[in-house]
């Protein structure tokens, strides 16, 4: 029997669904993803097969599709649109796999090879019925609840790839012949003058989608969430001119007439025979897992090169008598599934919440979250930045969160459902002291930065080296946060000088280190000696300095003298001044002060003098296309189109030029972008020469 809190968190799941279906199938606004809202449907139909009690009728999870719109004629499906169940990992796919062929024994049907399946693309879009009479189009309906759809002829018929009158006869006998199916052309003639439906997808490319979201952002418009949301809206527009103006395209993938076909992937031929679009050559017929394995590792390693959203593959028994007798569960056929790719978005739980002491003194708070596989990775904490982050989201301990992969890789907490709170969530308290060291906390000057002042605090000491080894720093491999405790520990390391200085016996004798996995460290460490001067002057953990910053301030350096090593690199840095480093591009007061004070701290020298005998080298990379613009000066101002900034400066400084960093009277070129800044009046009074970004082009060709 289920307790209190279950039924609770039943009925606040379904109203959570509930309510995420209205968004989605009517208003077409979702505000999660799909990834999001799969893992509270998961969850419910859990909750729900534990507690088969507490299951009822009126449960999300006993509909197919949603509440159909009020604003279209409402059209009764002959055949139930079903929708597909879907699996996530390669795990529960061969769960499916062995369960269809176990009911294909238990019911005894006959199939010549019950490990043929038909692979195609899981299209992100809208499911769509078209009927032709006579071979023309009399009705497009959406799929709506499964059962009982809206009437969108109007629309569809606006849609180039909605063919509005069947293929002749020659081109429907070259089709047929092609795929190899000749035979049935008989059976189609005959049948085309009567009713005949297809299904597919409406879907709306990923150029148009962003074309579009730019014209509403320029409007000021509410911008669609995603192109299947932008699919959605633009077929149920009351208007038909603005539906054609969106440029839709609908993709073929059923055929509910039988032609006497006898496998699905027959169907896709009479598709492609009847002039719809199919995207055939992109399926396959797969025999065996292996087969299906290696279709969804291709399909998923070329999804980012396709012109349209999809978000795994589908995969059905090919033989449709065996399909049509294994019938359906739920919202979905039995003999047919949606193979999805990882998701990088989903629903977990927030466990505690605990400060974490950066390399700065920084404590940011970080929450603990129940385990949850994003983008293939487990993830079991995010990140949440400072005490601000937690009130503009709202957050409390024990919330239900919409988690996602920023970048696909920092986990991040995106929204939290609070319609899923059941009381017994807490609030997150900033603690007046430091947890590791009990110093008192101070704030920064903005009030939303909590520091602890103590620079000999040991969570500072952590959290630098784990900055220093990390792959965009120096790149050591195997030196995880738990092996540099402890190294901190046993006092083998005291700063990020002794790391080059570990031999494989300090590593060997540590619990649980034995001597491959020493010598693969040791090995790992040698190689980081050699180091580009961007990616060493990011490791340094100056304060407020990230990548391109660091590139920045390298350049700068290398105009002063040549660096080899860190003594060298110490020696630029010490002849440049603090106005000399606020001059440098999108660098601030702040900025400028806390690089100058670095490079002009005593302790640092004695660390680089360390660094420079563990034998740490610098490699500058210094490329010298050609002599093209050498001595000549450029600055930069404005949006250029073709490149970045820094890409340009990089150009100039290849061609042997010169980068100023203000508008003087030497200066021979000021090159102008889109919406430039003063730099612009002040170069027209000194009558610098100003060129614009072809112009620019054409000089460094």
């Amino acid at each position: 029997m289920a307790n209190i809190d279950i039924q609770k968190r039943i009925e606040k799941l379904k109203e959570e669904i509930n309510y995420h279906n209205y968004l989605y199938h009517v208003l077409d606004n979702p505000t999660i993803s799909d990834e999001a809202y799969d893992d509270l449907f998961k969850e419910l139909r859990k909750l729900e097969a534990k507690y088969p009690e507490l299951k009822t009728d009126d449960s999300p999870t006993q509909k197919v599709g949603g509440k159909v719109s009020d604003n279209f004629k409402k059209v009764k499906h002959q055949k139930k649109m079903l929708s597909l169940n879907d699996v996530k990992t390669k795990e529960d796919f061969v769960d499916w796999e062995t369960r269809v062929k176990k009911l294909i024994k238990e019911n005894k049907l006959k199939i010549n090879d019950n490990s043929e399946y038909y692979c195609e693309y899981k299209y992100d879009g809208l499911s769509m019925s078209l009927i032709y009479e006579n071979g023309k189009l009399v009705l497009g309906a959406t799929r709506g609840d499964g059962e009982v759809g809206e009437d969108v002829t109007n629309n569809v018929k606006t849609i180039r790839t909605v063919p509005l009158k069947i293929a002749n006869d020659d081109q429907l006998k070259e089709s047929l012949r092609k795929n190899k199916i000749e035979y049935l052309f008989s059976e189609i003639k005959k049948t085309m003058n009567k009713r005949i439906e297809v299904r597919g997808e409406v879907i709306i490319e990923k150029k148009e989608f962003e074309k579009i979201n730019k014209s509403q952002q320029a409007k000021g418009l509410m911008m669609y969430a995603n192109p299947r949301n932008l699919a959605a809206g633009s077929i149920r527009q009351l208007n038909p001119n603005v539906t054609r103006e969106r440029k839709l395209i609908f993709i073929s993938h059923n055929l509910v007439t039988d032609f006497g076909q006898n496998k699905h992937s027959e169907a896709h031929y009479i598709l492609e025979a009847l002039g719809f679009k199919t995207y055939n050559e992109a399926n396959k017929i797969c025999f065996g897992l292996k087969d299906i394995f290696a279709f969804y590792d291709r399909v998923l390693a070329n999804r980012n090169n396709l012109d349209f959203e999809i978000d795994g593959i589908v995969v059905q028994v090919n033989d449709l008598d065996v399909f049509e007798s294994l019938g359906s569960i739920g919202k979905g056929p039995r003999a047919g599934i949606a193979f999805k790719f990882p998701p990088m978005e989903g629903v977990t739980k927030v466990l505690d919440i605990k400060l974490q002491v950066g390399r700065t003194g920084v404590l940011t708070p970080v929450a603990f979250l129940s385990p949850i596989v994003i983008g293939g990775a487990k993830v079991t904490r995010s990140t949440l930045h400072n005490k601000e982050e937690i009130k503009r989201l709202d957050l409390k301990i024990g919330d239900s969160v919409v988690v996602t992969r920023s970048g696909d890789v920092i986990p991040k907490v995106l929204k939290v459902l609070t319609g899923l709170r059941l009381g017994s969530e807490k609030e997150f308290k900033i603690p007046q002291k430091c947890p590791l060291c009990g110093s008192n906390i101070v704030e920064d000057e903005s009030g939303i930065l909590i520091r602890c002042p103590n620079k000999k605090c040991p969570g500072r000491n952590e959290g630098y080296l784990n900055h220093f080894v990390s792959r965009q720093a120096f790149d050591i491999k195997g030196l995880g946060s738990k092996i540099l405790k402890k190294l901190i520990d046993e006092c083998l390391i005291t700063d990020v000088a002794d790391l080059f200085d570990l031999e494989e016996g300090d590593l060997k004798v540590l619990e649980r280190f034995g001597e491959k996995s020493s010598q693969n460290i040791i090995n790992s460490i040698e190689r980081a000696k050699n180091i580009n001067i961007n990616k060493f002057i990011f490791a340094l953990g100056i304060l407020n300095i990230g990548k391109e910053s660091a590139e920045i301030i390298a350049d700068r350096l290398l105009q002063v003298g040549d660096i080899k090593t860190p003594n060298d690199l110490l020696k630029s840095a010490k002849k440049l001044t603090q106005q000399d480093f606020d001059d440098l591009p999108d660098f601030g007061e702040k900025m400028a002060e806390g690089v100058f004070e670095y490079f002009n701290n005593k302790s640092i020298e004695k660390l680089f003098a360390k660094l420079d005998k563990t034998g740490v080298k610098i490699l500058t990379n210094k490329k010298i296309v050609n002599q093209k613009l050498k001595n000549k000066t450029f600055l930069f101002t404005g949006e250029l189109k073709s490149m970045s900034r820094l890409e340009a400066q990089a150009k100039v400084k290849e061609r042997s030029g010169v980068v100023k960093e203000s508008v003087t009277k030497d200066l021979d070129y000021l090159v102008v972008g889109n919406e430039p800044g003063s730099k612009l009046e002040k170069a027209r009074k000194l009558n610098i020469r100003i060129i614009e970004e072809p112009e620019f082009l054409k000089l460094i060709k």
